[in-house]
């Protein structure tokens, strides 16, 4: 039974107006310009930037919340090593990202999208590194292109999206090989234990695949994960993965 009746009527709700097979066709075109633009934008914005790590997880934890405090920590952590921080730009670990690089003078990256529902930009962005986005996809780009690392703090269908693309995009070799953390054993455990179970049992990944993530529950592992990463392997350059 769904405890928020609200919600239900919210997404319920018409947010694209019908349209005749014409109209989409002028639409389409029209949006290949709109597109083009926020690619422009976020590379030019981006290619500035430096080695960063980009941080995902859940826009409705709370600063209360452990998971908050740890990502808080990170971003102090990667500005100590010399990264800056990328993030949704949004409210909850994307905020406590943001927050710790900020708040210790390092970069902090904030690459947002309007959505109707919980996402506004956080208050530790600098203001030249805010971006805004309309699609999804684009954005999709941005946090996966300039990022020297993913972290995976817990989250719902958004944080599962990166992840999987992240790691379908460096097992099929289209970009850099880059360090994947996923943060919180009791969390992402279950998940590990489905994918070793399901779908190693079954062949439809590589026994060498599950060597793509890193499962960890301190912001020291993460760092000392992506330390060693770099620092013991000179084929990895700090640079743009793709």
């Amino acid at each position: 039974m769904n405890k928020n009746p609200d919600n239900n009527k919210f997404r319920k709700k018409k947010f694209y107006t019908e349209k005749s097979w014409t109209q989409l066709k002028a639409d389409s075109s029209w949006n290949i310009f709109k597109i083009m633009a926020e690619f422009v934008d976020g590379f030019e914005k981006l290619n500035k930037i430096g080695p960063c790590i980009s941080v995902y997880g859940s826009a409705r934890t709370q600063e209360s919340n452990p998971y908050y405090q740890m990502a808080e920590e990170l971003g102090a952590k990667c500005v100590e090593d010399g990264f800056g921080v990328i993030s949704g730009g949004g409210p909850g670990i994307m905020e406590a990202a943001n927050k710790g690089a900020f708040e210790n003078g390092g970069k902090s990256v904030g690459i947002n999208i309007d959505l109707p529902m919980e996402q506004g930009m956080n208050d530790y962005v600098d203001k030249d590194k805010l971006i805004n986005f309309n699609y999804f996809f684009v954005r999709k780009v941005m946090l996966v292109k300039y990022a020297q690392g993913f972290v995976f703090f817990p989250g719902g269908f958004g944080t599962m999206d990166e992840l999987f693309e992240s790691l379908t995009l460096i097992q099929t070799l289209k970009i850099e090989q880059v360090p994947i953390v996923l943060v919180g054993k009791d969390y992402w455990g279950g998940l590990i234990e489905w994918i070793k179970s399901t779908l190693l049992e079954t062949e439809n990944i590589h026994p060498e695949d599950l060597a793509l993530m890193n499962l960890v529950d301190t912001p020291d592992d993460i760092m000392a994960i992506i330390r060693n990463f770099y620092e013991e392997d000179e084929k990895h350059p700090l640079r743009p993965n793709f």
